[in-house]
């Protein structure tokens, strides 16, 4: 039996790091790489999309060879402004510019010219960068969010494989799992929507936030599933929950999220580009 709850285990954590994974490649707020060629030689760009604080963001380009030079083009998003431009000012190996800060919930679009005297190389111009700016969250709440939502998933998994294999202990470990989501998604969650945009739920009934939306989904589910459960042994409830835990996961986070409207002066929901 032992030696079967190792293999629970060792599933569950092993689904739950791709899960983790996916959704970090493929999430609107991941950095957007690209590689150029230039000048004879190869350059890996890092274009953020999410930045947090009351600072301006930062926008370097590591290149070191000092014949290369950059211009970078932005407005807000989404208006009809003008784009801006500006040079990209060399500081030792990097070209830098910082995008001026907006608002929480404020975005830009931005893309950049790299040129030399030889050649020019556009990036991200075709479909430019969306950059969605927040408030500072603090780390108090921040790392137990992750830790809380992270280890939600990791039980959700474990209990689901339990009780695929008719394993007494599923019941247990999906109490535990409501708990995490409880404490995660419904406790530091709002703390941390607050401190970014200024809004602590924008979920039903009060909007259509899709990470709001998510995590209430998520605890409904595995509500539904404890009460089931309560005294009497329904493992397709579990199982049911899981799944739908492990595809709600799969949803890239942060989309069809808060976006501040310039015309009004509003946060309202908003969609985050993926290109």
């Amino acid at each position: 039996m032992k030696n079967k709850t190792t293999i629970y285990w060792t599933l569950a954590v092993l689904i739950t790091f791709a899960a983790a994974y996916y959704q970090r490649k493929t999430g609107p707020t991941y950095p957007k790489e690209f590689d150029i060629h230039i000048n004879q030689s190869s350059y890996r760009i890092s274009l953020l999309t999410s930045f947090g604080g009351d600072e301006n963001c930062p926008v370097e380009l590591e290149i070191p060879d000092t014949i290369v030079h950059g211009k970078i083009f932005f407005k807000r998003y989404p208006t009809n402004d003008d784009w801006q431009s500006d040079d990209l000012k060399r500081e030792g190996d990097f070209l830098l510019f910082f995008l001026p800060h907006q608002p929480p919930a404020g975005k830009l679009a931005y893309y950049l010219q790299i040129f030399s005297p030889a050649e020019t190389i556009d990036v991200a111009k075709e479909s430019p960068v969306i950059i969605r700016f927040k408030g500072s969250v603090p780390r108090g709440i921040l790392v137990p969010h992750v830790f809380f939502m992270f280890f939600a998933m990791l039980l959700s998994n474990l209990a689901t494989l339990l009780a695929l294999g008719k394993h007494k202990r599923y019941r247990f470990y999906g109490n535990i799992t409501l708990v995490a989501l409880f404490i995660g998604g419904l406790i530091l969650g709002p703390m941390i929507q607050y401190h970014a945009f200024g809004d602590a739920w924008t979920g039903i009934p009060f909007g259509w936030d899709l990470t709001d939306n998510k995590t209430l989904i998520s605890f409904l589910v595995w509500l539904m599933a404890v009460i089931a459960n309560r005294k009497t042994e329904r493992p397709a409830f579990t199982i049911l929950a899981g799944v739908v835990l492990l595809l709600i996961y799969s949803i890239p986070h942060s989309m069809f999220g808060s976006e501040f409207d310039y015309t009004t002066g509003e946060v309202t929901q908003g969609f985050i580009h993926f290109f």
